[in-house]
Order: C-alpha cells, then structure tokens, then sequence
C-alpha cells in the first residue's frame, strides 16, 4: 500500500529532462532567485531583477518560469524534498505505519507548520499569480497525498475535491489574516483543523479506547 502510494505521488523539486544548457540557465535562475530572497525578501523578486542578478536576458526567465508566482514557487519546490521524504519514508504517524487518519491529522497539522513559516515567500507568489500555487509541484504532490489517504479513509467519496478543500483553510493569504489580523497561534490553527478533520476522520472518544 506505502509502496502504491509513493509511486503515485509526483516528485517535488525534480524538473523534467531537459538539455544541459537548459538546466543550466534554470539553476542560475534559481540561485539568483534565492539571493534575492535572502538579502532583499521576497518582494525585490522581480523578472528583471532576477534576470540581472544571474547575467542573462529577461526573455530567457520569462520563458522558463512564465511569472514571477511560478518563479517563486519553483524556489519553493527545491526546499520540500525532505519534507516529502518525511512524509514518505519518516516515521509515523506522519510517514508510513500510521492509520491513514491519524496520517491525514499528522500531515495537515505539519503543513501549517511549514506555510506559517514560509508566509512571507508564499504570499508574494500568491499574489503575483494566484493561479500558480495550484500548479505548482509543491500544492499538486500535497494534493495527491491528501486525495490517497483520503481514498482509504472514504472510499465513497469524491476525494480529489475534498483534498482540495480540506488544504483550502492552508492558503497562505486566510493564514496570513488568521497570524496577523485575527491573532490566531499555530495551536488554535491546529485544533481547529482537527474540528473539521474529525468530520472525515472522527478521532476516538476516550471512553471508545481499548
């Protein structure tokens, strides 16, 4: 079942084949990128100033990231490798060994961890172009993952929408307004996470325990 799953999952942080020249120029794109992030924030990531920083022409970004939402988010993509290794091959009950509830609950509960923690980045791609953070490989291996423990949870149910919104509460912008505006900790994020999950995956009462 792990093994059927894993192979199901798209891989993040891998691009597809592509000539030498051309993962060249997208690793340079990347790296500059990155630069940019660390010394100016998110918000100095512009196609211009990415196309300067590595020593190239602009059309040449352009025409491998298309946008600034899914330059950023391709920078994103290079970090999840562990955090998708965790999720694959970790210890339970985030990785394998776990009941797929209790993995669902672990990994939701772990992904806002990691969208709180990169808000700043993830909001300027979210802005950018919005439509970008469905395409990117980072939402569509979270997606598939969601949508497989789900399929073992209820079979019956339609589990590519509701993949989609049960991981709509960890859009960067309602996290960015829940932190900010409406004061909500990483704790009351979490168990109200839990108060929708227990409708798709009702945890046991104590009295129900063995």
């Amino acid at each position: 079942m792990d093994r059927t799953h894993r192979a199901e999952l798209p891989v993040m942080g891998r691009p597809a084949p592509e000539r030498a020249d051309a993962a060249r120029n997208r690793r340079k794109i990347l790296d500059a990128a990155a630069r940019l992030v660390a010394e100016h924030g998110p918000r100095a990531v512009t196609m211009n100033a990415v196309a300067h920083a590595a020593g190239m022409g602009v059309g040449t970004v352009y025409r491998r990231f298309g946008d600034v939402g899914a330059l950023l988010f391709a920078l994103l993509d290079e970090e999840e490798r562990r955090f998708q290794e965790a999720f694959l091959t970790g210890p339970p009950p985030l990785g394998p060994g776990a009941p797929p509830a209790d993995r669902l609950r672990a990994f939701l509960h772990a992904l806002a961890e990691r969208v709180t923690g990169q808000l700043s980045i993830l909001l300027v791609a979210e802005s950018a172009s919005p439509p970008a953070r469905y395409r990117s490989g980072v939402y569509v291996t979270t997606h598939t993952h969601v949508a497989l423990l789900l399929r073992e949870l209820r079979p019956g149910a339609d589990a590519d929408v509701l993949a989609h919104l049960l991981l709509a509460p960890l859009a960067p912008s309602l996290l960015e307004h829940l932190t900010a505006t409406a004061d909500a900790s990483r704790d009351r994020i979490t168990a109200a996470l839990d108060v929708l999950l227990d409708g798709v995956a009702p945890r046991p009462h104590p009295e129900e325990s063995p």
